[in-house]
């Protein structure tokens, strides 16, 4: 049964794959900024938790070691007890001393084996509890990265028509104000009043 971190990043990458890509582009998408937020914010909020998880597994090592020393001690315990109500038997002491010789012997190699079993078994949970949490963090790191490329693209593209309107905003002031008619038309406006008090001045005379 996966995680669900795991379910987590495999809905990211439906999410992805299913998104429309730009006009005119193969490689930029068109990504709704709320679901894929929704998304990496859970991701965020599991990824402490699953870490947490394989970390316990880890620290169980200990757990499993500990109960294997218990059963060895257990079992050389039990091989001594027996030895010694052997040995207390007078009639049977060399058979005593060879019979205990022997359990004890298998008790200690029974002992080790199961250190040596139980040494594997955490050892091997260790190690593949640790790559399943690399894998995991490789995966949001890949995610991640692919995220913060695609905004960086959104925004640079944004940007870009910004500016390119920007410029057409300009230029249609530029034809709506041009300089030139700007000083033709004062030239226009002083001749005109000067012409007008010429002939004020005419007037006046033709009537005295």
């Amino acid at each position: 049964m996966s995680s669900r971190i795991e379910q987590l990043i495999d809905e990211i990458e439906e999410y992805i794959d299913g998104c429309k890509y730009q006009p005119l582009s193969n490689t930029k998408i068109i990504v709704n900024k709320e679901e894929i937020d929704e998304l990496l914010r859970e991701l965020r909020m599991k990824t402490p938790d699953e870490i947490k998880r394989y970390q316990k597994i880890i620290s169980n090592k200990e757990a499993i070691l500990n109960d294997a020393r218990a059963k060895a001690e257990a079992l050389v315990n039990e091989a001594t007890i027996h030895t010694n109500e052997l040995i207390n038997e007078h009639e049977i002491m060399q058979q005593a001393y060879a019979q205990a010789n022997e359990v004890v012997k298998m008790a200690t190699q029974q002992a080790q084996e199961i250190l040596d079993n139980a040494t594997m078994e955490a050892n091997s949970m260790r190690m593949a509890a640790m790559q399943y949490t690399d894998d995991i963090l490789a995966n949001v790191e890949t995610l991640m990265s692919q995220t913060m490329r695609t905004t960086k693209e959104h925004y640079d593209s944004f940007i870009g028509t910004l500016n390119h309107y920007s410029d057409v905003v300009n230029a249609n002031r530029v034809e709506l104000n041009p300089p030139e008619a700007d000083e033709y038309l004062g030239e226009d406006i002083g001749d005109t009043a000067q012409s007008g008090n010429g002939g004020g001045e005419n007037l006046n005379l033709d009537l005295i």
